[in-house]
């Protein structure tokens, strides 16, 4: 496995991400299609065994319930100190006022609630999941700040928002000589390539990581175009985000994942790991082959020709994902 630093940070983190949102009590929230505690920690032990020091997770996924399984089990399995846990705050947790958002309230109440579930005492990365328009950027940098400050968190990262927001909050937090973020987790696979025009290039001037969400576009970039899987038949969100115009970019992941002799998914994540703004995709893994195939597309080197070949047959499309 190999390491990078995230972003400008010392931190070093591996190429590829455990995303955790695939493991939570399925009768909790919304993903019918999540791993229960039994299914879940072998996969994440196999992680582990392969050299991912990256975990990412939430505090809305399943219902707190993969904060859980995942803490749990990175206690069993290592030492706290030899991984990076990531989470975020911004989805509903609860009804009524205060039960979401990015407030000073929200953030402090939230961030008590995650390490209660994860068994720990802090958060490697704690992300703010999408931008709240509803409270001043002001009180939302300084909370985090002041996390840091408190040690319950290391560093801070962002998620999908406009390259203009994101900037916003950046200068606001060096403006008042608070924490900036670190890193950006955002929608960008070969399918989706819009933050490619401002967002990759902001990051990439002030030396953030990125660390892309979707990376295989919810599996669409692994199987025949048109395929339906028990994940796919109820992702109400993810059904908005691709056109029946991407088969052809599918079909070029077909063809040089075929001369390659390899599968489509070590094609498409190789992709991303040419790209030079990312840091680390933040992979779900539901199988073992799942994690193989990510593991095995850090070392999987692409010429210029093929690179050519994937990125041809893109067509822009709708900001999407925020």
């Amino acid at each position: 496995m190999q390491y990078v630093k995230l972003g400008s940070t010392g931190l070093d983190v591996s190429r590829i991400c455990l995303g955790c949102m695939t493991y939570g009590l399925p009768d909790r929230g919304a993903h019918e299609w999540t791993l229960d505690e039994e299914a879940s920690r072998p996969l994440i032990r196999q992680a582990l065994d392969a050299g991912i020091n990256f975990f990412d997770t939430a505090n809305v996924y399943s219902d707190g319930t993969s904060e859980e399984i995942v803490g749990k089990a990175l206690r069993d399995f290592t030492r706290r100190d030899d991984i990076v846990l990531a989470t975020k705050v911004n989805g509903r947790m609860r009804p009524g006022p205060n039960g979401a958002g990015l407030s000073r309230k929200a953030i402090m109440t939230e961030i008590d609630h995650s390490l209660a579930r994860l068994g720990t005492d802090y958060v490697d990365l704690y992300q703010i999941h999408r931008f709240d328009p509803h409270t001043p950027v002001e009180e939302t940098m300084e909370a985090l700040h002041d996390l840091v400050k408190a040690g319950k968190v290391r560093y801070i990262g962002a998620s999908s928002m406009y390259a203009w927001q994101f900037s916003k909050m950046q200068y606001t937090a060096e403006r008042h000589g608070w924490t900036k973020f670190v890193s950006m987790q955002n929608h960008y696979n070969l399918l989706y390539r819009e933050e490619e025009r401002e967002m990759l290039p902001l990051c990439a001037d002030q030396g953030v990581g990125i660390l892309p969400w979707s990376p295989l576009a919810r599996g669409r970039l692994t199987r025949d175009w048109g395929t339906v899987t028990d994940r796919s038949a109820t992702d109400n969100f993810g059904s908005g985000l691709y056109a029946d115009s991407d088969r052809v970019v599918v079909e070029a992941v077909t063809r040089v994942a075929t001369d390659r002799g390899v599968p489509r998914a070590q094609i498409a994540l190789a992709w991303l790991l040419h790209q030079p703004t990312v840091t680390a995709p933040i992979v779900g893994a539901a199988q073992p082959r799942h994690i193989e195939d990510a593991v095995a597309a850090a070392e999987l080197r692409l010429t210029d020709k093929e690179l050519d070949e994937l990125q041809q047959p893109y067509s822009p499309h709708p900001i999407t994902g925020h």
